[in-house]
């Protein structure tokens, strides 16, 4: 499977994986599951900030917030220790289930790891892409409350 068509899967796998969202959201009159209008905001604004973003980067954009209604925020005590450590559990849940993902569309390990990192906030001060993504979180969620 060539790299575009590859990706093009992995989009539609992260996308069919968050069309299970109970959460929903109208968009310019259509309702969308929660987090599939997340995923394509998060795309759509990694395209305009950095449209050279390499695929592992796009690919970690798509997969930011994969089935994040799973681990609800309530499950966790309502403090400043309990929003970190569901913030800690969500990373390596969403690099999980981005990772099973990948691996059923035939991406390498070495692809899977670097999606991984980068979905685990890893060097956020020392690696570009990290700062890349954060970045573009930080957009779409601005863009959200605009």
């Amino acid at each position: 499977m060539a790299t575009s068509d590859k990706l093009s899967k992995a989009f539609e796998l992260f996308d069919l994986a968050n069309s299970k969202d109970p959460n929903t959201e109208v968009f310019m009159g259509r309702e969308y599951p929660k987090e599939v209008l997340y995923a394509m905001r998060m795309t759509d604004k990694l395209n305009d900030f950095a449209p050279n973003a390499s695929e592992v980067l796009r690919l970690t954009a798509r997969a930011q917030h994969i089935r994040r209604w799973e681990i609800p925020r309530e499950s966790y005590e309502m403090n400043r220790v309990g929003y970190l450590k569901w913030r800690q559990e969500l990373k390596k849940f969403h690099a999980e289930k981005a990772a099973e993902i990948l691996e059923e569309v035939g991406y390498d390990h070495e692809t899977i790891e670097k999606v991984q990192f980068l979905l685990e906030k890893k060097q956020l001060k020392r690696n570009d892409e990290t700062r890349t993504l954060e970045d573009v979180i930080c957009l779409v969620f601005l863009g959200i409350l605009l």
